[in-house]
């Protein structure tokens, strides 16, 4: 990929910030629910092949409907009770969320889990998240008692341990008050840089909670988490798996976004951490599954 094109999408998640910050103040509006087809549907009971229902949490910028128009319907269509929130909104900024604190997102992610049991019967959950949604429901399982809610952690491209964006972050010294301003205006955004505060509070009793299955699947052409396999985690024994996307086929291009948005290969992955004793193996092919 040529060098311009890998700076695109670090520049377009700059681009949206800087209108998250130029947004007038007032309220926030939610992002419209789910469509009709089982998606958020609360009536949707759990079958015995798939007991637990399955919650999708969004990325940075991203929200309950339009991080998962794809991923969504292919799981509803494999019989699973899906279900999306919204977290993270700021004041004045429809649409684009995931951008307040990391860990007041984490406990509003506790609140529908709680809500999505309470409505499906089920004992568990399993989560799959997106960027920043892959990497703010460890703080849920580590410090909110979601541990024991949780049967698996899917993340696609999360940013576990934080990114560099590309380099771009080593720049913020060199700008006086910019690290406060982020860190005022849109707070998921600091958190989420290497070596952040948050970011140390979180690791910092290890990458993982017992009891949990923990699948996180990169791509090496990722130009937001950047190192790609800082989205790894550590774990004992057969708890965590990590995943490089071309390494089940070469052939995958996708990049942050598509990984989530388009990526079938990614997401019959998914599948397979979501169902272990049914998975089959994730090929080139399986963008036709």
């Amino acid at each position: 990929m040529l060098p311009w094109r890998r700076l695109l999408r670090p520049l377009a998640v700059l681009v949206l910030t800087a209108a998250a910050l130029a947004a007038p103040s007032g309220t926030a509006q939610a992002a419209p629910t789910g469509p009709s087809s089982g998606w958020n549907d609360f009536s949707c009971k759990p079958s015995a092949a798939h007991p637990r229902p399955v919650v999708l949490v969004h990325g940075t910028l991203g929200n309950s409907v339009d991080n998962w128009l794809g991923f969504a319907p292919y799981l509803v269509h494999r019989g699973y009770c899906v279900f999306s929130l919204d977290y993270g909104q700021l004041p004045g900024v429809p649409f684009f969320h995931g951008l307040g604190p990391v860990d007041k997102s984490a406990e509003q992610l506790s609140a529908y889990v709680d809500r999505v049991l309470g409505a499906t019967g089920a004992r568990k959950v399993d989560i799959v998240g997106h960027s920043q949604g892959g990497m703010m429901p460890n703080y849920y399982l580590k410090f909110l008692g979601g541990a024991g809610k949780v049967d698996a952690l899917v993340g696609l491209a999360p940013d576990n341990h934080g990114t560099t964006l590309s380099g771009l972050t080593k720049l913020l010294p060199y700008f006086p008050g910019a690290e406060d301003l982020l860190s005022e205006k849109t707070p998921a955004l600091a958190d989420q840089i290497a070596g952040s505060p948050f970011l140390a509070k979180l690791n910092a009793p290890g990458d993982t909670v017992p009891g949990v299955r923990y699948t996180v699947i990169a791509t090496k052409y990722d130009q937001v988490v950047t190192p790609y396999r800082s989205g790894f985690l550590q774990g004992a024994g057969s708890q965590v798996r990590n995943v490089v996307l071309q390494d089940l086929c070469p052939l995958d291009f996708s990049e942050h976004l598509t990984i989530a948005l388009t990526d079938r290969i990614a997401w019959h992955e998914a599948l397979n951490a979501l169902d272990p004793g049914n998975a089959e193996p994730t090929t080139c092919a399986s963008v036709f599954d």
